[in-house]
């Protein structure tokens, strides 16, 4: 199936370059490339998505004996860190309620104070970050209550568990209950007119991707379609994590009565943060994977894909669309 114009980096998707908003500084690099039209070619000025590593470190344990832990290093598009670190947080098990955060910052260093992992050195002494090499301010340091219990070895199973193209489905679901909230009714509904017009006002609200090309964008909306936010980034996981992180830092999870849209394909992974966010409907352009159907069938997310030109395939919660025409009954 054709790429949709949500995940093609083709000209025609993109504004001219003087176009590029500056709002989103650091997001979005020059270069000169050579551009080919009809065997005619030319130099031109042209834009790409930045692409750099951003470690997340986690500040953790009792106050007297306070330990500074590199946690994982996604690659993402420059902006709102924060929000990305605080979303991955939730969305991996780690936290369940922002007032569990002391604060979050940029670390101005490359290794932690008191940097510890399995197997390295104690906690007095340090050790290199894993970014060392890379710029200044690609860090994010995030400190957490005394109270709150972290066990690095939960998450580095739950993170394997739900990012690996390697675990079983099986194995997958298994893990999934143990994290995520409990199945709850679902009363969210949604008219398919509603629905019809959700990517594009996605797609209006991607200001970086207009001018690169290159991102994924993840929106939140409400049931009567109006746009609450929507973040971007070269991960899909990323821009989601971004959304849901900056609404739990606002203290507004569960969302129980929002819409996450999404500007490409649904893998599990995107579906196992809808359900830790305690979303009821996912809505995408692009196709949903199996495992993604059986995580919306497990907690009764109303999962629709292929939304465009007017058109959507529901793959669990027909019920909860409404407004919808059926002419096998007029047959």
């Amino acid at each position: 199936m054709a790429q949709t114009a949500f995940e093609t980096n083709s000209m025609d998707a993109k504004k001219p370059l003087h176009d590029y908003p500056e709002s989103h500084p650091g997001s979005a690099s020059p270069v000169t490339i050579s551009r080919i039209d009809r065997a005619a070619s030319e130099t031109v000025a042209d834009l790409l998505a930045v692409e750099e590593p951003l470690e997340i470190q986690l500040t953790f344990g009792p106050s007297d004996a306070r330990r500074t832990k590199s946690i994982t290093v996604t690659m993402r598009t420059p902006g709102h860190d924060e929000e990305l670190a605080a979303g991955f947080l939730l969305t991996e098990g780690v936290l369940e309620d922002s007032t569990q955060i002391v604060h979050i910052d940029k670390a101005a260093g490359t290794a932690p104070p008191n940097n510890s992992s399995p197997g390295t050195a104690p906690p007095n002494n340090s050790s290199p970050g894993a970014l060392q090499h890379t710029i200044p301010g690609n860090i994010v340091r995030v400190e957490i209550e005394p109270g709150v219990e972290f066990r690095a070895a939960t998450l580095e199973r739950n993170f394997y568990t739900t990012s690996s193209c390697g675990i079983c489905g099986k194995a997958s679901l298994l893990a999934l209950r143990s994290v995520c909230p409990p199945r709850r009714r679902n009363d969210l509904s949604l008219s398919a007119e509603t629905l019809y017009a959700l990517p594009g006002l996605l797609r209006n609200s991607q200001q970086v991707f207009a001018a690169t090309g290159g991102l994924h964008g993840a929106a939140l909306f409400t049931p009567e379609g109006q746009l609450i936010l929507s973040r971007e980034d070269v991960g899909r996981h990323n821009a989601v994590d971004k959304l849901l992180g900056n609404q739990f830092l606002a203290d507004t999870i569960p969302l129980y009565d929002k819409v996450l849209m999404l500007s490409g394909r649904v893998s599990f992974e995107l579906l196992q943060k809808s359900a830790m966010a305690g979303i009821p409907m996912v809505a995408a352009v692009g196709a949903p994977s199996s495992l993604a159907v059986k995580v919306a069938q497990e907690f009764d997310i109303t999962l629709i894909g292929f939304l465009r030109d007017r058109r959507f395939n529901v793959y669990h919660g027909i019920d909860r669309i409404t407004h919808l025409h059926n002419p096998e009954a007029n047959s």
